[in-house]
C-alpha cells in the first residue's frame, strides 16, 4: 500500500514539474516578466533564472517520472517548493500584485486579482509529496527499483528498491 502511495506522489509530481517547466519553457519571454515581478533578483540574474527554471522543472519532472535518483530528485524539488513558497509568501507580505507564474504567465495582476493563499497551499501540498518520496522513496515502475534488484540489500530479492541511485 505504500509504495503504491508512493507512486502516486511520485508521477503526481513528475507531471507537475513537467507541465509547468514546459508552459514556462514555451514562453520564456513571459517567464522573465514573471520572474522579475517578484523584485527580489539582481537584474543579472533574473534572465539565467528564467533561463534556468523550467530547464530544472522538466529535469526533475523526468527524474520523478522514470523514479531514477528519486530521493535526490525529492530533495531538490522540496528545496524549490520552499524557495517559491518563500517568493510567493514575500510578494504577498510587500503588497505586491502578481501571479506566481508557478505554470507560465505570471508578472504584475490588478490589485486584488492575487491568489496569494491558494498558491502557497498548492505548493504546499505538492512539498508534501516532495516530503513523502524524500522519506520513503520506494515507488511501484521506478528505475531505482529496478537498478537496486540483485544487490543483495535485503532478502526479498523481488522486493528489494534499495541502492545506491534510491540514496539509500
Amino acid at each position: 500500500m505504500l509504495n503504491t502511495v508512493g507512486t502516486l506522489a511520485r508521477l503526481g509530481l513528475a507531471a507537475v514539474w513537467l507541465v509547468s517547466g514546459a508552459l514556462k519553457l514555451a514562453d520564456p519571454g513571459q517567464t522573465l516578466i514573471a520572474v522579475q515581478a517578484y523584485q527580489v533578483l539582481p537584474d543579472a540574474l533574473e534572465n539565467v533564472v528564467a533561463i534556468a527554471l523550467p530547464l530544472v522543472e522538466l529535469v526533475l519532472g523526468l527524474l520523478l517520472l522514470a523514479g531514477l535518483a528519486t530521493r535526490w530528485a525529492a530533495a531538490a524539488a522540496l528545496g524549490l517548493l520552499l524557495v517559491l513558497i518563500a517568493g510567493i509568501a514575500q510578494s504577498w507580505a510587500r503588497g505586491l500584485s502578481i501571479d506566481c507564474g508557478c505554470f507560465g504567465g505570471g508578472g504584475q495582476v490588478a490589485a486584488g486579482q492575487t491568489e496569494y493563499p491558494q498558491e502557497i497551499l498548492r505548493d504546499t501540498g505538492f512539498a508534501l509529496l516532495a516530503g513523502w518520496l524524500l522519506a520513503r522513496p520506494r515507488t511501484w515502475l521506478s528505475l531505482d527499483g529496478w537498478l537496486g534488484r540483485g544487490r543483495g540489500n535485503s532478502g526479498e530479492p523481488g522486493h528489494d528498491y534499495s541502492g545506491i541511485a534510491e540514496g539509500n
